[in-house]
């Protein structure tokens, strides 16, 4: 079993070289990326949080060298904000990813082998794979794997048919099954890995969370903020995010001069263009072949 692999790690090092207090690091998971930033940085605090009781209870041991310096909380990082001081943290670290680790268990419900079917990153959540798998009608279905897979509506309607009348699917083996293992001539990932994705997706509200979580952000003040996103529409919430913060006149695109001040600008897009794995890191580790990260610098209070 593999343990997680922090994705981007030099680069991520790189951005939090500098940072003196305390940073928050959203999505700690197995800790990759804070073991290292607090072994690199001793001027740095970690504030953390995750949802996933294994991953905390494997971080506190990986991080208890650090003694005071690491606080852990246990919450979805769409609410980590509302219950810590907002005004001392001066750098956000958010990895929008699933672990290796629960890819790789089998009773996690993630992999296309395993002999569960669950999906969920919280096991205290109702909404599990399972459930979506044989009670979701073919048109939420449809909806789910257009919205969150991309795929066509007639592929996606057909994929749909086919889980409906092979009802009841009790493992992800069995989905694996139904859903073959053929691949769509324009992407590189398997038909079935854009299945599993966008059911993972739904089970765990992903794109919801990040929408809300970049809103709660939005209102810090001198702090750097660090995303790295592994799934298209994941990047794309973060790309067009960061540049609405970035732009100084908010007026209408059809109004002939500015009314707005020119000076709406929450600070600046610190990466122009995404950050990306070099070829060897890819070599090391496939699964960092999707990640980008991005960083925006906020600064409400020019």
């Amino acid at each position: 079993m593999q343990i997680h692999i922090p994705v981007l790690k030099d680069e991520v090092l790189y951005f939090f070289k500098d940072i003196k207090g305390t940073y928050l690091d959203a999505t700690l998971g197995y800790a990759g990326h804070s073991n290292a930033i607090l072994e690199n940085n001793q001027f740095v605090n970690l504030i953390a949080c995750d949802q996933d009781d294994e991953a905390i209870e494997y971080s506190k041991q990986k991080l208890s060298k650090f003694t005071n310096r690491v606080n852990i909380i246990k919450t979805n990082y769409e609410f980590i904000l509302n219950k810590i001081n907002k005004n001392e943290i001066r750098a956000v670290l958010a990895d929008i990813g699933v672990s290796s680790l629960q890819l790789d268990k089998d009773d996690r419900g993630f992999s296309f082998d395993s002999l569960e079917l669950d999906m969920r990153m919280n096991k205290d959540n109702n909404l599990d794979a399972k459930y979506i798998v044989n009670n979701y009608s073919k048109d939420k279905l449809s909806e789910i794997f257009m919205n969150y897979a991309e795929l066509p509506y007639k592929l996606a309607s057909d994929i749909a048919t086919n889980i409906i009348n092979n009802r009841p699917i009790n493992s992800c083996k069995e989905l694996s099954a139904v859903i073959g293992n053929s691949k769509l001539n324009n992407r590189k990932v398997s038909l079935k890995t854009l299945v599993f994705q966008a059911i993972r997706i739904e089970v765990n509200d992903e794109l919801g969370v990040l929408t809300r979580f970049l809103e709660e952000i939005e209102k810090l003040n001198n702090c750097l903020v660090c995303f790295i996103t592994f799934h298209s529409l994941e990047d794309k919430i973060v790309k067009d995010t960061f540049k609405r913060w970035s732009k100084n006149c908010i007026c209408d695109e059809n109004t002939i001069r500015c009314v707005c001040g020119n000076n709406h600008s929450k600070g600046v897009i610190i990466t122009k263009k995404p950050i990306t794995p070099t070829v060897d890191e890819i070599k090391n580790n496939s699964r960092a072949s999707c990640a980008k990260l991005r960083v925006f610098y906020i600064n409400n209070e020019r």
